[in-house]
């Protein structure tokens, strides 16, 4: 294949255009921000869980407490109106002495009801706080990810920015060389993690920076200017320029 020294030459302007946009976007996959932010949204989602667990949790415990309540209440009223009957003087000797025993009984009841409400309140106080907790946790998660968010959408719009503006002359370069030229440049490219042309300087190939052997090297010199050379080791385009001299 042949073209034009000059030609040649603007290969290694779009390789270098091409090696910036290569590391444009591997950069876009390793902005620290993305896994951040993801780990982020992992313990967010996590105590996100944790908060439905503890309000379900509370939500029986209230429940409990109402029934506790409810049965110290229930004692309390029925007390009361024991206690006045009695307190009232109404009955027989004997309808008054079990009033009094059932008012022993249901004081009894009700300490050992009562006790029962003060467990049952303790571990709703318990459980309140432990909500309150990771309310206040849920909420400093949401911030760091609210702030992770931003820095990696700032880093991606700015490498983005950058994409943009180094891609901006490649169309133009690339239509300045010759389509079998152009071609080659891709397929090779594909082949060879991205790098397809370098220059070829000392003796050295800039692809896989291995010196060529003097064989090698003979044949590239006494190559025509407007031939297109090849690394023997890497299979890469080699750009002749004056700074091999």
């Amino acid at each position: 294949m042949k073209a034009d020294p000059f030609v040649q030459a603007r290969l290694l302007e779009l390789q270098a255009l091409d090696t910036r946009l290569q590391q444009i976007d591997h950069a876009r996959t390793r902005v620290p921000q993305i896994a951040a932010a993801q780990e982020a949204l992992g313990r967010l989602q996590q105590v996100a869980d944790d908060v439905v667990r503890v309000e379900t949790g509370l939500s029986d415990i209230r429940r409990e407490v109402d029934r506790a309540e409810s049965d110290v209440q229930q004692v309390r009223d029925r007390t009361a109106r024991n206690q006045s009957r009695l307190d009232s003087g109404q009955g027989s000797a004997k309808d008054l002495q079990a009033l009094q025993h059932e008012l022993e009984s249901l004081a009894r009841r009700q300490s050992e009801l009562e006790d029962v409400e003060i467990e049952v309140m303790e571990r709703q106080e318990s459980v309140e706080t432990r909500l309150r907790d990771l309310s206040t946790q849920q909420a400093d998660v949401q911030a760091e990810v609210d702030q992770l968010t931003a820095e990696r959408d700032a880093a991606l719009a700015e490498l983005d920015a950058e994409r943009i503006e180094v891609a901006g002359p490649r169309d133009g370069i690339a239509g300045s060389i010759d389509d079998d030229l152009l071609a080659l440049y891709e397929r090779v490219r594909e082949h060879s993690g991205g790098l397809a042309a370098a220059e070829f300087k000392h003796g050295r190939c800039g692809g896989c920076r291995l010196e060529l052997n003097p064989t090698d090297r003979a044949v590239i010199e006494r190559a025509a200017s407007n031939e297109v050379v090849r690394c023997e080791e890497c299979t890469r385009i080699l750009v002749r320029t004056h700074s091999d001299d």
